[in-house]
């Protein structure tokens, strides 16, 4: 996972990044995807008409647990599929 690149989804109006929160207490994990293209199509899918809201970026793999603690997200949740969304979500990266 440290040796790869993924891609993140930024907002352009307030600077936050994509989560999810798929527990109902407090944790939020940070959204990657494997290819710019997953991230552009997870935004056209579910939010077609707020996309040019949003900015995708590279997130070199070694700088993920770095954005973790500064942003205080409980991990990442990795979206394998963009259309259904299918979401792998982990902790203590």
């Amino acid at each position: 996972m440290l040796s790869e690149n993924y891609y993140i989804v930024r907002s352009q109006t307030n600077g936050r990044y994509l989560t999810a929160h798929p527990k109902p207490d407090a944790s939020v994990y940070l959204l990657l995807f494997k290819e710019n293209f997953d991230a552009l199509s997870y935004l056209n899918t579910h939010a077609g008409e707020l996309a040019n809201r949003f900015a995708v970026e590279s997130l070199p793999g070694t700088q993920i647990k770095n954005l973790l603690k500064r942003w205080g997200f409980s991990g990442v949740g990795i979206v394998k599929d963009t259309l259904l969304p299918n979401v792998e979500f982990l902790e203590n990266i």
